[in-house]
């Protein structure tokens, strides 16, 4: 199958595709198009030899919206009518789940936000094995974690970097040493379900008092606001720092 560039006027959307895409996901493709075009060359829309969409239908739509002329396609004449009707869902299946926790840590949620990836929708309830749990659901804006009755090690609750131990260890004065390992704090990836797993089930009053204290969990929104990490986040945001 080789890629053709064609005009958008050649190719017709398909009436029985049975995905949508509403208002702001749609303004989000569009931008995204219009910022990274390079993607439609890596994923490009696939027709039939009627030039009938059998996958790309929103992209489609968004290219026209961007105000693209022509699109990279490939023509999947090899398929029959039932693997046609195949492809159209089997395209939009998504088979692989999403690493919450590495999400959280490694990924800009503004961004993510911005490229279209819903992260931390009212739904998204995870449970104790870092999965989407469709039979428990809170509407709040974050991620939810479901504790399961697990038992964890204080080391199974984070990601340490160790890359800088050696390094910090020569540095003689011991306040600027302190320095280094707090920014050093900075490359830990933390893991909440595990955490969520932790406090439930393991955690001693004290410690369950330390984890809502630093937001390792959040039962009440207002928690961050008594504690001083709303203003901290709003600190951040805006001040300029020399």
């Amino acid at each position: 199958m080789n890629i053709t560039t064609t005009k958008l006027t050649d190719i017709k959307s398909n009436p029985n595709n049975p995905r949508i895409i509403k208002d702001e996901k749609f303004k989000k493709l569009v931008a995204s198009i219009k910022e990274f075009p390079q993607m439609l060359s890596l994923r490009p829309i696939v027709v039939n030899d009627d030039m009938i969409v059998l996958g790309g239908n929103m992209r489609l739509k968004a290219c026209k919206e961007a105000g693209l002329k022509e699109v990279p396609v490939i023509k999947a004449s090899e398929l029959d009518v039932d693997q046609q009707r195949q492809f159209i869902i089997k395209d939009n299946v998504g088979y692989g789940e999403w690493d919450w926790d590495m999400l959280a840590n490694e990924w800009d949620e503004k961004e993510l936000d911005m490229w279209g990836l819903d992260v931390w929708q009212p739904d998204n309830v995870i449970d104790g094995d870092g999965e989407l749990d469709d039979d428990y659901s809170q509407k709040i804006g974050e991620v939810v974690y479901k504790p399961k009755n697990t038992n964890h090690k204080a080391e199974d609750l984070f990601l340490r970097d160790d890359r800088f131990d050696n390094e910090i260890s020569l540095i003689k004065n011991e306040s600027i040493r302190e320095l280094f390992k707090a920014r050093v704090s900075f490359f830990y990836s933390f893991h909440y379900s595990k955490i969520a797993d932790y406090y439930a089930y393991q955690a001693t009053d004290e410690e369950k008092a330390l984890f809502e204290k630093l937001a390792l969990v959040l039962l009440d929104k207002n928690q961050l606001i008594e504690n001083g990490f709303s203003d901290l986040v709003n600190e951040l945001e805006t001040k300029e720092y020399e």
